[in-house]
């Protein structure tokens, strides 16, 4: 393999008589992907286990009173279903412990867990989810995109959800997620999806020449689903 970058080469083209310039070689080296790139690596590791990776994340929401929650979640990659989350005011490793062990007795379809340096996810964490047959795997520093199904949970919540509601407190904001959760499974259009619901929405053919579209309410008003009606 030829090393040395773009002068070299450049030099070498020169030598078998190629008329080219080095800026021409630099800017196509610019766009041949590294041999070797971890983006390439990690990109590669989650196409290829997308049916068996689950993901976890924290993300921070502030109260009418100006209190900081904490709401934890955990993510599957292969239909983006939640499988869990929780709302805490002191997030400590114990209490993610616990939290996993809801989610994974033990002998589950999921072999990978994503989660990022967080000091939370401690070795007790790891040292359980080893236990549950998990194989748990961090990302990078500062590399959210490594735990992008998380980070756009997170983002469809935050837009969708918590942009339109200040909760009052712990409570409130946990009642408010149940209520988001089953719109976003079984409502919700995802693109990712092939424009499809996370938990499968049918489509619905209009059943007579006179039926007529009505809006059905969903998370407490925020979102509709809608649907056929045939007329009375």
């Amino acid at each position: 393999m030829q090393t040395g970058g773009a002068p070299r080469i450049h030099g070498e083209l020169v030598k078998l008589g190629f008329d080219v310039s080095e800026r021409s070689v630099a800017r196509y080296l610019r766009r041949l992907p590294r041999r070797g790139d971890p983006g390439t690596r990690w990109a590669a590791f989650l196409a290829n286990h997308r049916e068996v990776i689950v993901a976890c994340d924290f993300f921070t929401v502030p109260t009418l009173t100006f209190q900081l929650l904490s709401c934890f979640f955990v993510i599957e990659h292969r239909r983006r279903r939640i499988l869990h989350f929780n709302v805490t005011r002191e997030p400590t490793a114990a209490w993610v412990v616990q939290q996993l062990r809801d989610v994974f007795p033990g002998d589950g379809p999921h072999r990978f867990i994503l989660f990022d340096y967080d000091s939370t996810f401690d070795g007790d964490v790891n040292a359980f989810l080893k236990a549950t047959g998990l194989d748990p795997t961090r990302t990078g520093i500062q590399a959210p995109w490594q735990n992008g199904i998380a980070e756009r949970g997170v983002g469809s919540c935050r837009r969708e959800l918590l942009d339109h509601i200040i909760p009052l407190n712990e409570h409130h904001l946990y009642r408010m997620i149940r209520a988001y959760v089953p719109y976003y499974h079984q409502d919700r259009i995802n693109h990712a999806l092939g424009k499809d619901a996370p938990n499968r929405r049918a489509v619905e053919p209009k059943p007579s020449a006179h039926a007529t579209v009505i809006s059905m309410a969903r998370a407490g008003g925020l979102h509709h689903r809608y649907s056929w009606r045939n007329a009375a």
